[in-house]
């Protein structure tokens, strides 16, 4: 059976996906642009402007400032173009700073991100966990009012994430999954993707993307053990059940995998 199409839409009193119009294989449905506002706030937060569609931006910026609000600060998840490309338009626009891990990412003066911030806006809490693996600069964001967290590229609404090799690494990466792990068997139940729909069985969720990361580990070392070399024939071995036109996006973990194992590229 055929996933039901993602549109977005508003997800909880504090929450509304506004979704960009950049569907693709590796971009699902398209970017999620999460907007944040607590009610009768003055100030919202939106995080991963999405792509540099004009048209997007106004409909993240209306969303952003009905009932006379303003937009107080622009987060960002990581550093991929498809999360953060209409940034800097998006900012102007909306007369807001944007925070990121990334120095090059960020307004002039405008702070950083690192692990253990508290962001609060006009009564909206967030906290900032550090998960890097998918990329060096990965965070997610912790909305303890919902019980949700909302993971960019971490964790996706649909099928599993790319460890973009060499930035991202397979190690750190599933360190940030047994962080994950951890915050779902205390109290967080409910998952806000960089791509894809909302989750609400969190826990279940984490324990699958971990098992399939033990499983495909498992596959490469044994395609290893087998004599195949190379991380281009370790994929035609591993992930003969991926269209071939996604095999580019799979040699990235692959050669994740195989840094992993401390096998040769």
């Amino acid at each position: 059976m055929t996933a039901p199409a993602w549109s977005g839409g508003p997800i909880s009193a504090r929450a509304r996906c506004v979704l960009a119009p950049n569907p693709g294989p590796m971009t699902l449905d398209g970017t999620n642009t999460w907007v944040l506002a607590e009610s009768g706030a003055g100030c919202s937060v939106v995080i991963d402007p999405g792509p540099n569609d004009l048209g997007h931006l106004e409909t993240v910026l209306a969303a952003a400032t009905e009932a006379d609000r303003r937009v107080g600060v622009i987060l960002l998840t990581h550093r991929h173009s498809d999360h953060v490309a209409g940034a800097a338009t998006f900012a102007a626009m909306a007369q807001a700073p944007i925070r990121a891990t990334a120095p090059e990412c960020r307004s002039p003066g405008a702070g950083g991100l690192a692990e253990g911030d508290r962001i609060t806006v006009d009564g909206l809490d967030l906290q900032v966990l550090a998960t890097p693996g998918h990329s060096s600069d990965s965070v997610c964001f912790l909305l303890p009012a919902d019980r949700a967290v909302l993971t960019g590229d971490t964790i996706l609404g649909r099928g599993t994430t790319v460890v973009a090799h060499p930035d991202g690494q397979l190690g750190a990466y599933l360190e940030s999954l047994g962080r994950l792990q951890a915050l779902t068997r205390g109290g967080v139940d409910t998952v806000y993707p960089g791509h894809g729909p909302v989750l609400p069985e969190a826990e279940r969720v984490v324990d699958m993307y971990l098992t399939h990361r033990q499983e495909r580990l498992e596959q490469v070392r044994a395609a290893v053990a087998a004599g195949v070399r190379g991380a281009r024939a370790v994929v035609e071995t591993v992930y003969a059940d991926v269209d071939p036109e996604l095999w580019w996006a799979a040699e990235w973990s692959v050669r994740a995998q195989l840094e992993y194992l401390g096998e040769p590229l």
